[in-house]
């Protein structure tokens, strides 16, 4: 097989590793350089750098047009494994992998079809989530299924926990992929339709926290979003982030309206009412400073007791 790895960020690094350590990868595709930083920088992809280590050719075209194809087909290439290229392949690209091509997508397909499948799982608050190395088809995370790895998620896992820990089992899994699909022996199994979920592309106002929401249902919010677009409300009329919070377990505050600051506490931080019990925040990022526990927080700010986080300032 002459094998094309197509992939972007740093979750598909262990896997081109692994699989160049274990069959011979011909090609790299990846996203071309991109300014990166305050000084907007040409910065290399994480995938990049690695098959430059690793002694790749790399691809960088800026589509994915006929002459690009051509290239491909005059090189051989007939196998295809993708994981996070970020850019839709069409069937003319598709056909060029005799052998197949295949695409790492880490959920339970069909459950999060899309874009940002890890954070819909803690969004949804999810028991178990997995990874999937599916046949590509046209439409997007469609294809059949040639083999799944479920596992529990404890519900305590953050977005870059749950990517680390994906990244590191899809590395697992692809050498014995390659061998089945060397051997022909993999069984395929089609999606079913009706279970399908979808999940959008993340945006910056995901991040807005809605108080009248449950204090699981934010605290879950927060985790999904690390690192972005992070989750995020106002106190006295400026941004803060909240970066690491719980549901609170201690002694009940007296009542206040959603978003109000109740109280603190000691050991589990400041308690805030949500639409059902409080949420308790350890670690928050103030507008234009770094990021605190709660208890340097409070050093520095007054009055914070009644606070109503997310209301407008006037």
């Amino acid at each position: 097989m002459k094998i094309l790895f197509a992939g972007t960020p740093a979750i598909a690094v262990p896997t081109l590793k692994a699989l160049s350590d274990s069959h011979q990868v011909f090609g790299v595709l990846t996203n071309p350089d991109r300014p990166a930083g305050r000084k907007n920088i040409l910065t290399p992809s994480p995938v990049k750098v690695c098959a430059l280590e690793l002694a790749i050719p790399v691809f960088q075209p800026e589509k994915l047009d006929e002459r690009f194809i051509t290239f491909l087909k005059n090189e051989g290439f007939d196998t295809l494994i993708t994981f996070a290229f970020g850019k839709i392949f069409k069937k003319d690209f598709l056909d060029i992998f005799t052998n197949g091509a295949f695409n790492i997508h880490p959920s339970l397909l069909p459950r999060w079809r899309g874009p940002a499948p890890i954070n819909a799982a803690i969004l949804a608050g999810d028991t178990v989530s997995g990874i999937t190395i599916q046949k590509m088809a046209l439409k997007m995370d469609t294809g059949d299924i040639a083999l799944q790895l479920p596992f529990p998620l404890n519900g305590n896992e953050s977005a870059p926990d749950l990517t680390e820990f994906v990244a590191l089992k899809s590395a697992e899994l692809i050498p014995g992929f390659i061998m089945a699909l060397e051997a022909d022996s993999l069984n395929y199994t089609q999606q079913n339709e009706s279970k399908a979920t979808y999940c959008p592309m993340l945006k910056k106002e995901d991040g807005i926290i809605d108080w009248h929401e449950s204090a699981s249902a934010i605290e879950r919010q927060i985790r999904a979003y690390q690192p972005w677009p992070g989750c995020f409300t106002t106190m006295a009329g400026k941004t803060i982030a909240i970066t690491q919070a719980s549901i609170y377990t201690g002694e009940e505050f007296k009542a206040g309206a959603c978003g109000t600051v109740l109280g603190v506490d000691r050991r589990q931080g400041i308690i805030v009412a949500a639409g059902k019990d409080c949420l308790a925040i350890q670690y928050l990022k103030p507008q234009a400073k770094n990021e605190m526990d709660f208890r340097s927080f409070l050093n520095g700010a007054r009055n914070v007791i009644g606070t109503v986080l997310g209301e407008k300032n006037e």
